[in-house]
């Protein structure tokens, strides 16, 4: 056979020429690398320099376009990578987190996160870059040419090859729009849970009373046991339905219960049984990145049951005459309690608490009206919040659905 047919014959070959052929018309397929740039700006002394944030992995939420939070400069940071507003940063150490984000303020960010933007706004909108960056494909590529085992990074080099199909310009102004526009939707969605719980710890305090009056006690009044569980060898990609798997400690995320923060155990004899996550449990991070993670709970409303806990995760079991576990959620985000935690919470890399102190922290005591009234409020704002959830479901289904549905097929 001739090169020609002998080319053909190879399935790379055949894949590439197939997809080319479903392109739409003025689409086409572009490496990475030809339309985005990894920007090399430095700065030796931010703080000499007049920068004022930094940007560390811990700072980036997965999924999440949006830097909520970020360090001060003047803290002391050894960081030099400088961003601007409007360019990427992409977390390339532990990809599968999928953690990218759009700067909308200049600072400087961790040598683990590369800053990205377009070569030529003509060719590539650069609104549309961190879309591109949220799609399945690419986080796939990203977590394929990873390389280390405890702390995985893909390289630039790699990330230049991936593949993809780019509209025409006319196209991509519109599905910027349309991504925008979905991702608007999600953010406001956001903003109203933590509205909602804002209006709950309110009421709930306004029912405490004065803070002078709580009769106070321990978590250990009302904790009967705790659970924790175990960090056996793990994949870096999240478990499929059919394997099992042990949750991340940012599974318990700032907005709730995220099960999809996983990852698949390489040995499913290492799954304990007694660790499974399940509906009603109550968590606990014993260990984060920052002091505002330690001690993080959420409950959880529906699972997977093929999750367990790992060791930075606990499960709190409470004795039969302890108040509400929604209010409990909430005493643990007041003031209060959150001032003894990040107080006490030790380590350098890593900050995390013991059982004891956790066990010690502020807790306070209801009387019978306290009790009544406090359900009262509980049953209002969970009502609502069943509301929130279901409409930020369908939000991240229609944004998901939109990326696979432009993007999806032309990957493969």
């Amino acid at each position: 056979p001739n090169t020609r047919t002998r080319l053909m014959s190879h399935p790379e070959t055949r894949t590439r020429v197939m997809t080319e052929k479903n392109l739409k018309p003025g689409w086409s397929r572009v490496k990475f690398g030809d339309v985005v740039q990894l920007t090399k700006a430095r700065c030796a002394d931010p703080l000499a320099e007049g920068v004022e944030r930094y940007v560390g992995l811990e700072h980036l939420e997965p999924g999440d376009l949006r830097i909520r939070s970020w360090g001060n400069v003047a803290d002391g940071v050894t960081f030099t990578s400088v961003f601007q507003p409007g360019q990427v940063l992409f977390g390339k150490r532990r990809a599968y987190q999928r953690k990218v984000a759009v700067a909308d303020f200049s600072g400087v960010c961790s040598g683990d996160i590369y800053v990205l933007e377009t070569k030529d706004a003509d060719v590539l909108l650069p609104e549309l870059l961190p879309f591109i960056c949220q799609t399945d494909a690419f986080f796939n590529h990203a977590v394929g040419t990873s390389a280390g085992s405890l702390s995985p990074r893909t390289n630039w080099t790699s990330l230049a090859v991936f593949e993809f199909a780019l509209p025409p310009i006319d196209a991509q102004i519109r599905l910027a729009s349309q991504f925008s526009t979905a991702d608007d939707l999600l953010y406001e969605l956001e903003l109203a849970h933590l509205a909602l719980d804002a209006v709950e710890r309110s009421a709930i305090k306004s029912v405490l009373g004065n803070e002078a009056s709580w009769r106070l006690t321990t978590m250990r009044a009302i904790v009967v046991s705790i659970d924790a569980g175990k960090s056996p060898k793990a994949s870096s990609l999240p478990a499929e339905p059919h394997e099992l798997g042990v949750l991340k400690v940012s599974a318990v995320g700032s907005l709730g219960y995220c099960p999809q923060e996983n990852k698949a155990l390489l040995n499913p004899d290492d799954f304990v049984q007694d660790a499974t996550v399940k509906a009603g449990n109550f968590l606990v991070t014993r260990a984060n990145a920052q002091p505002q993670g330690v001690a993080r709970t959420c409950l959880v409303e529906s699972t997977p049951s093929n999750l367990m806990l790992s060791d930075k995760t606990w499960r709190l079991n409470f004795d039969a005459g302890a108040p509400p576990k929604r209010f409990i959620l909430t005493w643990t985000k007041l003031p209060k309690f959150r001032a003894y935690i990040e107080a006490l919470c030790s380590g350098t890399e890593a900050k995390n608490i013991s059982q004891d102190k956790f066990l010690s922290a502020p807790m306070v005591s209801l009387d019978m009206r306290q009790h009544g009234d406090i359900d009262r409020v509980l049953d209002q704002t969970d009502s609502a919040r069943k509301a929130l959830n279901a409409r930020m479901t369908v939000a991240m289904s229609i944004k998901s659905g939109l990326l696979q549905k432009v993007f999806g097929e032309a990957q493969l």
